[in-house]
């Protein structure tokens, strides 16, 4: 029995992030051939189909359960998994051919899980599974290259790994696409050579890549003077990773931490707002689309996240009397260039200028004033977050306003007239 678990449950923060980016109800699907074996065995199988419009493209997951009496032998597990896949990939090759449309930027993901079931103890255990044995991964392999855009399969408890590894949407998709590069750029020869799944995460988390996409958005920031030069927590972190500096784990930790902390956060925000008859800032929340705000807010990296996060944390750092008028500090998104930050920090003069009474009711305007301000084409979301430290005791609690701001496509000239004419405005009224 050392090739068994006890079932659990702990899919972390990003399987729950997931479900905010899902298109459509989970889809039961049929699998006939596999339906009459596990039959034949006094078993059950349950076939889910998952729907995720992610930023970069769609994720089609099939959730693969199957359900077989505890004293099967293995070789009719083996039978079980190689009729599986051939179902599966049977499946898909007909899901292709009826939705050609959706075959560009889709990834097809098979999570599969076998439990042997105690009927008379109500108990379940999960076989650990492991792809490259057993001559599995001989047909893992071929269904792998069959076709475009290939499957990937992975057993259960791998596929929580990655969940509870990697904490962001945006980083799970580009595992994904590593983790295909290295299947297919293996032959047949040496894919047994291939790397558990663990280690496969390490050595994406370790690759330089990583940081490619916020170095790209740190470059674009400087070339529309957002910011005078580079961000020296972003060089540093790109080249321990580059160098293999023992600091890299502990940047790694770190983005991992502040990934997770920020997702806290999120699901704390907008909690205020799930009520459909609660009203904040004088404006009427029922007709938000929280799912929307979700995916906009969550839609950050791993380093992303670690810059919000940092931010945050700088506060209780700064000079008293600074606290205690407020201030604001202007934040980009390193996901994404079109979407920027204004975090308001409360001052504790309730009668100041940056006080949350005198802020609170006006974060849609803030943010479409900080949107006609900001010169770059490609804008399309300005997120204003109030901060509150509300000390209670010996705590001390962060408390968060949230709007979250469409902007309207703009070219660069007519942002850059605007900021221009507003200049003037200015002038006009310091004479």
């Amino acid at each position: 029995m050392s090739n068994l678990t006890t079932v659990i449950s702990d899919k972390g923060y990003l399987g729950d992030e997931l479900a905010c980016y899902r298109q459509s109800e989970v889809l039961e699907i049929e699998l006939p051939t596999v339906q009459a074996l596990v039959i034949s065995y006094n078993g059950q199988y349950k076939a889910q189909k998952y729907d995720y419009q992610l930023p970069p493209g769609q994720l089609l997951l099939l959730n693969l359960s199957i359900y077989l009496p505890e004293d099967i032998g293995a070789g009719y597990i083996e039978n079980v998994r190689k009729t599986a896949i051939e179902s599966i990939s049977a499946w898909r090759n007909g899901y292709l051919t009826r939705y050609k449309d959706k075959i560009d930027a889709t990834t097809y993901v098979v999570v599969f899980d076998i439990q042997f079931r105690n009927i008379y103890q109500n108990t379940s255990k999960r076989v650990k599974n492991n792809l490259t044995g057993n001559g599995f991964i001989d047909d893992l392999s071929s269904e792998i290259n069959a076709s475009e855009p290939p499957l990937q399969v992975f057993v259960w408890h791998d596929w929580q790994l990655i969940l509870r590894t990697l904490h962001t949407p945006c980083e799970l998709w580009r595992f994904l696409q590593y983790r295909l590069e290295q299947w297919q750029h293996t032959d047949n020869s040496r894919i047994d050579s291939l790397k558990s799944e663990e280690g496969m995460i390490a050595d994406f988390l370790n690759d330089p890549a990583v940081f490619a996409q916020a170095i790209a958005i740190d470059n674009a920031l400087i070339k529309y003077k957002m910011q005078d030069k580079p961000n020296s927590a972003l060089i540093a972190m790109a080249l321990a990773q580059k160098s293999q500096s023992t600091t890299s784990q502990m940047y790694q930790q770190h983005m991992a931490q502040a990934a997770m902390l920020w997702s806290q956060m999120i699901s704390q925000m907008l909690k205020r707002y799930s009520d459909n008859g609660q009203k904040k800032n004088k404006q009427d929340f029922s007709a938000i689309n929280l799912a929307y705000w979700q995916q906009q807010i969550l839609d950050e990296s791993l380093f992303s996240r670690h810059e919000l996060i940092r931010t945050l944390y700088r506060h209780p750092k700064q000079q008293q009397p600074l606290r205690e008028q407020g201030y604001v500090v202007h934040q980009h998104s390193y996901e994404s260039l079109g979407r920027h930050y204004v975090l308001i920090f409360y001052g504790q003069d309730a009668k100041g200028q940056h006080s949350k009474q005198a802020i609170q009711p006006n974060l849609a305007k803030i943010a479409l004033d900080a949107a006609t301000r900001l010169p770059i084409a490609e804008l399309h979301h300005v997120i204003v977050l109030g901060i509150d430290f509300v000390k209670e005791a010996n705590d001390t609690f962060i408390d968060i306003d949230l709007w979250i701001q469409p902007v309207a496509a703009m070219s660069q000239r007519e942002r850059q007239l605007t900021k221009q004419i507003q200049q003037l405005q200015q002038q006009n009224l310091n004479r």
